[in-house]
């Protein structure tokens, strides 16, 4: 006889953890990429800020097909990768030298705008 699972919870995978750690990393670099831009003006950071959100909704809107159905779980967990690779894939400035990594981590330059 065969069975079917109509409770969300039971039938979720271990990809749905994997794709809401991966939107949430994708969160976390864009917005380090707008205190970086806000801080420095830089311009190549100013587009990977804009093009950051985006990409953040590619990610978010593959946790929420992981989350809504989990019998596609694989495309949505493609589709929060695709969502990483394109963040990591814009070009920006070289703005650290000898910092330490905790700086690096949360986005901590020096300010060069004017506007404060």
């Amino acid at each position: 006889m065969l069975e079917t699972v109509h409770n969300r919870f039971i039938a979720m995978t271990i990809l749905f953890p994997i794709s809401l750690f991966g939107a949430i990393v994708c969160i976390f670099l864009w917005l380090r990429d707008i205190r970086i831009w806000a801080r420095s003006g830089l311009p190549g950071y100013r587009n990977a800020a804009k093009k950051g959100v985006l990409q953040t909704a590619l990610a978010t809107a593959g946790a929420g097909i992981v989350w809504f159905w989990p019998d596609v779980s694989i495309l949505g967990t493609g589709i929060v990768l695709l969502g990483l690779y394109l963040q990591g894939k814009e070009v920006r400035e070289k703005i650290w030298t000898n910092e330490p990594a905790i700086n690096r981590f949360f986005g901590s330059v020096p300010r060069n705008n004017s506007k404060r």
